[in-house]
């Protein structure tokens, strides 16, 4: 006999709200992805063609975080006043017609302009969607339904690879462009589109979501004025003056360094990986890609949903890092082998990935109002801070050595302290506050013993 699992009126209301934003917000994400990292494999062809180096292309990479990192706080600001329906068309808009822009680049000179203003672009971009998705879902949820938001990156980083190749080969000579520029164009413009989508059909908040009845809203309400109520007051900052104040804040932009410029390294160098080691074909390469990222988003899920179920959110974000972190060390060893090298990328791609969930969750547990508009966003700007300065030396040291082997033990390095920043600033801090812990204990519907 079929036994069937009782849904709670909580649940149903989740559910529902889960079905409304989530595929809105990940098909955002995934182009957002597209459009940022398409170009490492792009490189392969437009660097013979216009005349680049390694360093120029890693200049350039990371040229794109100056941007997105001087307009990240001001934007997230701009969202708690405009709300998220606006600040997403404004931001989606922009970076697609940006991102389409790189098909008609001609000298490293349009790269470096193009990689800076698709920066200013995407701005505020990803801390915004977190505090947008902190408005929907209380703390104690908050994990799996920002893995599921996260899991676009995973998405993007399957279907990117065989669909950027697909578009270079299938595109090459067609009014006598090469089949790069194409790409670009192609990739780019959908974004425009998608932003006008996302302001039609979202809400900025519960209360003015025509599409949830007022027993929904109801609902809601009432589990936020629930956790708020059993949460301390020590351990929540309403104010971002107040919050930069709090070294946890600090301990946790560290951690963003090493997800936010580790993940950026995957994605910027991946392909230069696959073919040092003795993969030529483009196309291969592009369906090569998309295997780390099939197996981290199983394991993303995974974690970000054993995290909300024990309600412990420091080691699982740590573990996944230290993971991810030997994946670079092993990359060191992995020209002419293949098999060694998507082992290695895998290991990164789940590192960076699996962490995301629990660690986006944490940041923004403790952090309201103006606090997680300037809070998430300073985070995110730290690891936006590292990923210019990465890829940047990287290329540097590929360019003079004639290898990456340096790089990759700078990002073994990157991924190894960053979560060690975290376990050790957040465990000294917490531990020190009685009426501060270091997870919320709740339980919402005893999700915890499903």
């Amino acid at each position: 006999m079929r036994r069937w699992r009782t849904v709670s009126a909580g649940e149903a209301v989740y559910r529902k709200v889960a079905r409304r934003l989530i595929p809105i917000l990940m098909i955002c994400y995934i182009l957002n992805f597209i459009d940022r990292t398409n170009i490492g494999l792009a490189k392969l062809a437009f660097m013979p063609d216009l005349g680049m180096t390694e360093a120029m292309y890693g200049l350039g990479a990371g040229l794109f975080y100056i941007g997105y990192t001087v307009c990240e706080i001001p934007s997230n600001f701009m969202l708690k006043r405009i709300g998220a329906r606006l600040t997403l068309l404004r931001i989606m808009v922009a970076w697609g017609l940006c991102a389409a822009a790189f098909a008609f680049m001609r000298n490293a000179v349009d790269y470096y302009v193009l990689r800076t203003l698709l920066g200013v672009a995407e701005a505020g971009f990803f801390p915004g969607m977190l505090l947008f998705i902190s408005f929907w879902i209380p703390q104690a949820r908050r994990a799996r339904f920002t893995a599921l938001f996260m899991s676009a990156m995973a998405i993007s980083g399957i279907v990117s690879g065989p669909l950027s190749a697909a578009i270079m080969t299938g595109f090459e000579g067609v009014a006598g462009w090469p089949g790069w520029r194409w790409m670009f164009l192609v990739e780019g413009l959908p974004s425009v589109a998608m932003g006008v989508v996302a302001f039609l059909m979202l809400a900025d908040q519960p209360a003015k979501a025509k599409w949830l009845t007022d027993e929904d809203k109801a609902t809601l309400a009432a589990e936020f004025a629930r956790e708020t109520a059993i949460q301390p007051a020590a351990a929540r900052h309403h104010h971002f003056r107040t919050a930069m104040q709090d070294p946890r804040l600090y301990s946790m932009a560290a951690m963003s360094v090493s997800l936010i410029a580790g993940g950026a390294g995957l994605v910027l160098w991946a392909p230069t990986v696959l073919r040092q080691s003795g993969v030529s074909s483009v196309t291969t390469i592009g369906w090569l890609l998309a295997v780390p990222y099939v197996v981290a988003i199983f394991v993303q899920q995974f974690v970000a949903r054993r995290s909300d179920r024990l309600q412990e959110r420091r080691w699982h974000s740590a573990i996944p890092a230290f993971i991810g972190a030997l994946g670079w060390l092993l990359l060191i060893i992995s020209d002419h082998r293949p098999a060694l090298a998507m082992s290695a990328l895998t290991m990164i791609a789940v590192g960076f990935l699996g962490a995301t969930g629990p660690f986006w969750a944490k940041a923004s547990r403790y952090l309201t109002g103006t606090a997680a508009a300037g809070g998430l966003a300073l985070i995110t700007m730290a690891g936006g801070i590292g990923s210019f300065l990465s890829p940047v030396l990287v290329g540097y040291l590929a360019t003079k050595t004639g290898s990456l082997t340096g790089g990759y033990a700078y990002y073994a390095a990157l991924m190894a302290l960053g979560p060690l920043a975290m376990l050790y600033g957040t465990r000294r801090i917490e531990r020190s506050r009685a009426d501060s812990p270091d997870e919320i204990v709740y339980d919402p519907d005893h999700s915890r013993s499903g």
